[in-house]
Protein backbone atom coordinates (compact mmCIF):
# COMPACT_ATOMS: atom_id res chain seq x y z
CA UNK A 1 0.00 0.00 0.00
CA UNK A 2 1.55 3.12 -1.16
CA UNK A 3 2.03 5.61 2.32
CA UNK A 4 0.41 8.62 1.82
CA UNK A 5 2.90 10.94 1.34
CA UNK A 6 4.51 9.21 -1.64
CA UNK A 7 0.99 9.48 -2.89
CA UNK A 8 0.87 13.20 -2.52
CA UNK A 9 4.26 13.71 -4.30
CA UNK A 10 3.25 11.67 -7.25
CA UNK A 11 -0.23 13.60 -7.69
CA UNK A 12 2.07 17.01 -7.45
CA UNK A 13 4.48 15.97 -9.62
CA UNK A 14 2.08 14.61 -12.31
CA UNK A 15 0.35 18.04 -12.26
CA UNK A 16 3.49 20.16 -12.47
CA UNK A 17 4.08 18.27 -15.59
CA UNK A 18 1.14 18.99 -16.87
CA UNK A 19 1.09 22.70 -16.55
CA UNK A 20 3.55 24.50 -19.51
CA UNK A 21 4.61 27.68 -18.78
CA UNK A 22 3.41 30.62 -21.38
CA UNK A 23 6.09 33.30 -21.74
CA UNK A 24 4.70 37.17 -21.16
CA UNK A 25 5.44 39.83 -23.71
CA UNK A 26 5.62 43.03 -21.39
CA UNK A 27 5.21 44.79 -24.39
CA UNK A 28 1.98 44.02 -24.95
CA UNK A 29 0.21 44.33 -21.91
CA UNK A 30 -3.45 43.74 -23.89
CA UNK A 31 -4.22 40.39 -25.21
CA UNK A 32 -6.95 39.25 -27.61
CA UNK A 33 -8.63 36.90 -25.67
CA UNK A 34 -10.47 34.12 -26.50
CA UNK A 35 -13.86 35.33 -26.54
CA UNK A 36 -12.69 38.25 -28.63
CA UNK A 37 -10.93 35.93 -31.14
CA UNK A 38 -14.48 34.25 -31.55
CA UNK A 39 -16.67 37.24 -31.76
CA UNK A 40 -13.99 38.39 -34.49
CA UNK A 41 -14.28 34.68 -36.35
CA UNK A 42 -17.53 34.68 -36.89
CA UNK A 43 -17.70 38.25 -37.94
CA UNK A 44 -14.61 37.61 -40.79
CA UNK A 45 -15.83 33.85 -41.65
CA UNK A 46 -19.12 36.19 -43.00
CA UNK A 47 -16.64 38.22 -44.74
CA UNK A 48 -14.76 35.48 -46.13
CA UNK A 49 -17.95 34.13 -47.48
CA UNK A 50 -18.70 37.17 -49.16
CA UNK A 51 -15.99 37.88 -50.62
CA UNK A 52 -16.21 34.37 -52.05
CA UNK A 53 -18.93 35.30 -53.78
CA UNK A 54 -17.21 38.81 -54.65
CA UNK A 55 -14.30 37.33 -56.80
CA UNK A 56 -16.40 34.76 -58.39
CA UNK A 57 -18.63 37.62 -59.98
CA UNK A 58 -15.94 39.64 -60.17
CA UNK A 59 -13.08 37.36 -62.62
CA UNK A 60 -15.91 35.09 -63.85
CA UNK A 61 -13.69 32.29 -62.51
CA UNK A 62 -13.74 29.89 -59.69
CA UNK A 63 -12.37 31.48 -56.65
CA UNK A 64 -12.77 30.86 -52.54
CA UNK A 65 -11.57 33.34 -49.65
CA UNK A 66 -10.98 30.86 -46.24
CA UNK A 67 -10.12 32.48 -43.10
CA UNK A 68 -6.97 31.05 -41.70
CA UNK A 69 -5.77 33.21 -38.61
CA UNK A 70 -6.65 35.74 -36.10
CA UNK A 71 -3.30 37.14 -34.47
CA UNK A 72 -2.57 39.96 -32.03
CA UNK A 73 0.74 41.28 -33.58
CA UNK A 74 2.62 44.91 -34.01
CA UNK A 75 2.74 46.86 -37.14
CA UNK A 76 6.42 46.33 -37.40
CA UNK A 77 5.86 42.60 -36.82
CA UNK A 78 3.05 42.88 -39.73
CA UNK A 79 4.94 45.06 -42.26
CA UNK A 80 7.71 42.10 -42.11
CA UNK A 81 5.59 39.57 -43.12
CA UNK A 82 4.42 41.18 -46.06
CA UNK A 83 6.36 40.87 -49.57
CA UNK A 84 8.57 43.69 -50.46
CA UNK A 85 6.11 44.91 -53.36
CA UNK A 86 2.16 44.24 -52.78
CA UNK A 87 -1.20 45.77 -52.91
CA UNK A 88 -2.16 47.85 -50.13
CA UNK A 89 -5.83 49.46 -49.65
CA UNK A 90 -5.68 51.94 -46.36
CA UNK A 91 -8.86 53.07 -45.51
CA UNK A 92 -10.54 55.01 -42.58
CA UNK A 93 -12.40 52.86 -40.14
CA UNK A 94 -14.76 55.05 -38.77
CA UNK A 95 -15.98 54.73 -35.73
CA UNK A 96 -13.08 52.93 -35.15
CA UNK A 97 -10.09 55.55 -34.95
CA UNK A 98 -7.25 54.65 -37.09
CA UNK A 99 -6.75 53.68 -40.38
CA UNK A 100 -7.03 49.82 -41.35
CA UNK A 101 -5.29 47.81 -44.26
CA UNK A 102 -6.48 45.19 -47.09
CA UNK A 103 -3.63 43.94 -48.52
CA UNK A 104 -3.64 41.76 -51.61
CA UNK A 105 0.11 40.49 -52.85
CA UNK A 106 0.52 42.22 -56.08
CA UNK A 107 0.73 38.98 -57.81
CA UNK A 108 -2.79 37.89 -56.79
CA UNK A 109 -3.82 41.69 -57.71
CA UNK A 110 -2.29 41.61 -61.41
CA UNK A 111 -4.34 38.06 -61.89
CA UNK A 112 -7.36 40.08 -60.92
CA UNK A 113 -7.14 42.71 -63.41
CA UNK A 114 -5.80 40.19 -65.86
CA UNK A 115 -8.99 38.33 -65.63
CA UNK A 116 -11.54 41.25 -65.15
CA UNK A 117 -10.41 42.37 -68.59
CA UNK A 118 -10.79 38.83 -70.10
CA UNK A 119 -7.51 37.74 -69.54
CA UNK A 120 -6.88 34.04 -68.91
CA UNK A 121 -5.37 34.87 -65.54
CA UNK A 122 -1.86 33.34 -66.37
CA UNK A 123 1.00 32.30 -64.09
CA UNK A 124 3.62 35.15 -65.51
CA UNK A 125 2.30 38.02 -64.22
CA UNK A 126 3.95 42.22 -63.54
CA UNK A 127 5.44 42.72 -60.73
CA UNK A 128 4.85 46.24 -60.41
CA UNK A 129 2.87 49.40 -59.37
CA UNK A 130 -0.26 50.00 -61.22
CA UNK A 131 -1.31 52.06 -63.95
CA UNK A 132 -4.35 54.41 -63.39
CA UNK A 133 -6.13 52.52 -65.75
CA UNK A 134 -5.58 48.89 -63.59
CA UNK A 135 -6.46 51.27 -60.79
CA UNK A 136 -9.64 52.25 -62.17
CA UNK A 137 -10.18 48.58 -62.89
CA UNK A 138 -9.16 46.94 -59.08
CA UNK A 139 -10.82 49.70 -57.51
CA UNK A 140 -14.66 48.48 -57.53
CA UNK A 141 -13.41 45.19 -56.41
CA UNK A 142 -11.89 46.81 -53.44
CA UNK A 143 -14.41 49.02 -52.84
CA UNK A 144 -17.03 45.78 -52.70
CA UNK A 145 -14.79 43.99 -50.25
CA UNK A 146 -14.56 46.49 -48.39
CA UNK A 147 -18.61 46.90 -48.48
CA UNK A 148 -19.14 43.55 -47.42
CA UNK A 149 -16.56 44.00 -44.62
CA UNK A 150 -19.18 46.89 -43.38
CA UNK A 151 -21.77 44.22 -43.21
CA UNK A 152 -19.82 41.36 -41.65
CA UNK A 153 -18.62 43.46 -38.97
CA UNK A 154 -22.03 44.85 -38.22
CA UNK A 155 -22.69 42.74 -35.14
CA UNK A 156 -19.78 44.23 -33.22
CA UNK A 157 -19.19 48.03 -34.72
CA UNK A 158 -20.86 49.70 -37.39
CA UNK A 159 -17.54 50.20 -39.95
CA UNK A 160 -17.34 52.80 -42.69
CA UNK A 161 -14.96 51.42 -44.29
CA UNK A 162 -13.27 54.49 -46.77
CA UNK A 163 -10.27 54.29 -49.22
CA UNK A 164 -8.09 56.93 -48.19
CA UNK A 165 -4.91 55.55 -50.44
CA UNK A 166 -2.79 52.64 -52.20
CA UNK A 167 0.70 51.73 -50.97
CA UNK A 168 2.61 49.18 -52.87
CA UNK A 169 5.92 48.96 -50.18
CA UNK A 170 4.41 48.19 -47.03
CA UNK A 171 7.66 50.59 -45.31
CA UNK A 172 6.48 53.15 -46.59
CA UNK A 173 2.94 52.67 -45.52
CA UNK A 174 2.09 55.26 -42.71
CA UNK A 175 -1.06 53.44 -41.00
CA UNK A 176 0.32 52.95 -36.88
CA UNK A 177 3.64 53.23 -35.23
CA UNK A 178 6.09 50.31 -35.28
CA UNK A 179 5.08 49.28 -31.90
CA UNK A 180 1.24 50.02 -32.03
CA UNK A 181 -0.56 46.62 -31.49
CA UNK A 182 -2.84 45.45 -34.20
CA UNK A 183 -5.57 42.84 -35.36
CA UNK A 184 -4.06 41.07 -38.56
CA UNK A 185 -6.78 38.48 -40.11
CA UNK A 186 -5.39 36.38 -42.38
CA UNK A 187 -7.06 34.76 -45.44
CA UNK A 188 -6.53 32.02 -48.14
CA UNK A 189 -7.08 33.47 -51.66
CA UNK A 190 -7.85 31.12 -54.50
CA UNK A 191 -8.19 31.76 -57.86
CA UNK A 192 -8.39 29.21 -60.10
CA UNK A 193 -5.50 26.45 -58.93
CA UNK A 194 -3.42 29.19 -57.39
CA UNK A 195 -3.13 30.22 -54.24
CA UNK A 196 -2.83 33.64 -52.34
CA UNK A 197 -2.72 35.08 -49.08
CA UNK A 198 -5.14 37.82 -48.44
CA UNK A 199 -4.78 40.07 -45.17
CA UNK A 200 -6.98 42.85 -43.07
CA UNK A 201 -5.34 45.24 -40.49
CA UNK A 202 -7.33 46.84 -37.89
CA UNK A 203 -6.05 49.10 -35.00
CA UNK A 204 -6.62 46.63 -31.66
CA UNK A 205 -7.15 49.80 -29.43
CA UNK A 206 -9.56 51.00 -31.49
CA UNK A 207 -11.35 47.92 -31.87
CA UNK A 208 -11.06 46.51 -27.92
CA UNK A 209 -13.73 49.03 -26.58
CA UNK A 210 -16.35 47.60 -29.59
CA UNK A 211 -15.35 44.04 -28.45
CA UNK A 212 -15.35 44.26 -25.15
CA UNK A 213 -19.41 45.27 -25.68
CA UNK A 214 -19.99 42.66 -27.84
CA UNK A 215 -18.85 39.86 -25.59
CA UNK A 216 -19.55 41.21 -22.21
CA UNK A 217 -22.50 42.20 -20.35
CA UNK A 218 -23.58 44.89 -22.66
CA UNK A 219 -23.97 42.12 -25.11
CA UNK A 220 -27.50 41.85 -26.23
CA UNK A 221 -29.58 39.66 -28.32
CA UNK A 222 -31.97 40.83 -30.95
CA UNK A 223 -35.17 39.72 -28.33
CA UNK A 224 -33.26 41.59 -25.88
CA UNK A 225 -32.69 44.87 -28.32
CA UNK A 226 -36.22 44.79 -28.94
CA UNK A 227 -37.31 44.08 -25.19
CA UNK A 228 -35.04 47.35 -24.58
CA UNK A 229 -36.34 49.66 -27.28
CA UNK A 230 -39.97 48.79 -26.48
CA UNK A 231 -38.59 49.62 -22.53
CA UNK A 232 -37.50 52.84 -24.02
CA UNK A 233 -40.30 53.87 -25.43
CA UNK A 234 -42.80 53.19 -22.81
CA UNK A 235 -40.40 55.20 -20.50
CA UNK A 236 -40.51 58.39 -23.02
CA UNK A 237 -44.61 57.84 -23.17
CA UNK A 238 -44.93 58.24 -19.09
CA UNK A 239 -42.20 60.47 -18.84
CA UNK A 240 -44.46 63.60 -19.17
CA UNK A 241 -47.02 62.16 -16.93
CA UNK A 242 -44.00 62.58 -13.66
CA UNK A 243 -45.23 65.28 -11.67
CA UNK A 244 -42.64 67.94 -10.42
CA UNK A 245 -41.91 71.10 -8.20
CA UNK A 246 -42.29 74.15 -9.92
CA UNK A 247 -41.46 77.47 -7.99
CA UNK A 248 -42.49 81.17 -9.19
CA UNK A 249 -40.29 83.78 -7.95
CA UNK A 250 -38.26 86.91 -8.18
CA UNK A 251 -35.21 87.07 -9.47
CA UNK A 252 -32.04 86.17 -6.76
CA UNK A 253 -29.84 89.17 -5.52
CA UNK A 254 -26.78 89.41 -2.96
CA UNK A 255 -27.11 90.50 0.69
CA UNK A 256 -24.07 90.52 2.91
CA UNK A 257 -24.21 88.22 6.12
CA UNK A 258 -24.64 91.57 8.39
CA UNK A 259 -27.53 92.67 6.79
CA UNK A 260 -29.46 89.26 6.66
CA UNK A 261 -28.28 88.71 10.71
CA UNK A 262 -30.04 92.18 10.90
CA UNK A 263 -33.14 91.33 9.68
CA UNK A 264 -36.63 91.79 11.58
CA UNK A 265 -40.31 92.28 11.51
CA UNK A 266 -40.93 95.38 9.38
CA UNK A 267 -37.76 95.61 7.88
CA UNK A 268 -37.46 96.35 4.22
CA UNK A 269 -35.67 94.31 1.77
CA UNK A 270 -34.93 96.34 -1.85
CA UNK A 271 -35.41 93.83 -4.44
CA UNK A 272 -32.89 93.80 -7.34
CA UNK A 273 -36.15 92.75 -9.51
CA UNK A 274 -37.85 95.49 -11.70
CA UNK A 275 -41.33 95.81 -11.12
CA UNK A 276 -41.66 95.63 -14.79
CA UNK A 277 -40.39 92.70 -15.26
CA UNK A 278 -41.89 88.79 -15.04
CA UNK A 279 -41.59 86.48 -12.39
CA UNK A 280 -39.53 83.52 -13.10
CA UNK A 281 -40.83 80.08 -13.50
CA UNK A 282 -38.20 77.39 -12.56
CA UNK A 283 -37.99 73.47 -11.75
CA UNK A 284 -34.91 72.79 -9.88
CA UNK A 285 -32.82 76.03 -9.87
CA UNK A 286 -33.66 75.96 -13.55
CA UNK A 287 -35.74 78.82 -15.05
CA UNK A 288 -37.79 77.84 -18.75
CA UNK A 289 -40.78 80.04 -18.17
CA UNK A 290 -41.94 83.61 -17.28
CA UNK A 291 -45.30 84.60 -15.46
CA UNK A 292 -47.07 87.75 -14.42
CA UNK A 293 -48.66 87.61 -10.91
CA UNK A 294 -52.46 87.03 -10.98
CA UNK A 295 -55.60 85.57 -8.86
CA UNK A 296 -57.89 82.62 -10.04
CA UNK A 297 -60.82 82.76 -7.48
CA UNK A 298 -59.72 82.09 -3.80
CA UNK A 299 -55.89 81.60 -4.97
CA UNK A 300 -52.96 83.08 -6.73
CA UNK A 301 -52.19 82.66 -10.26
CA UNK A 302 -49.19 82.61 -12.55
CA UNK A 303 -49.93 83.91 -16.14
CA UNK A 304 -47.31 82.73 -18.94
CA UNK A 305 -45.58 85.07 -20.76
CA UNK A 306 -42.74 85.64 -23.45
CA UNK A 307 -39.37 85.79 -21.63
CA UNK A 308 -37.59 89.33 -22.00
CA UNK A 309 -35.87 88.46 -24.55
CA UNK A 310 -38.76 87.46 -27.20
CA UNK A 311 -40.28 90.95 -26.08
CA UNK A 312 -36.91 92.85 -26.88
Amino acid sequence: MTPPAVASGQRTRRRTRGVDATPYDFRRPIQLSREHQRTLQLGFDGFARQATTVFTSSLRTVCTVSLVDIAQRSYAEYVDSLDSATFMTLFSAEPVPGTGVLEIPMFATMSCIDHMLGGPGSASQPNRPLTEIEQGVIRGLVDRLLAEMRYSLSGIVTLDPQPTGIEYSPQFAQVAGAADVMVVVTFDLRIGDQDHRLTVCLPFSGLLPYLAHSTGPGAMSDRERAQRAHSSQLLEQHFAEVPVAVSVQFRSFRLDPATIAGLEPGAVLHLGHPSSAPLEVSVAGTTFAHATPGARGHRQAALIVNTPEENA
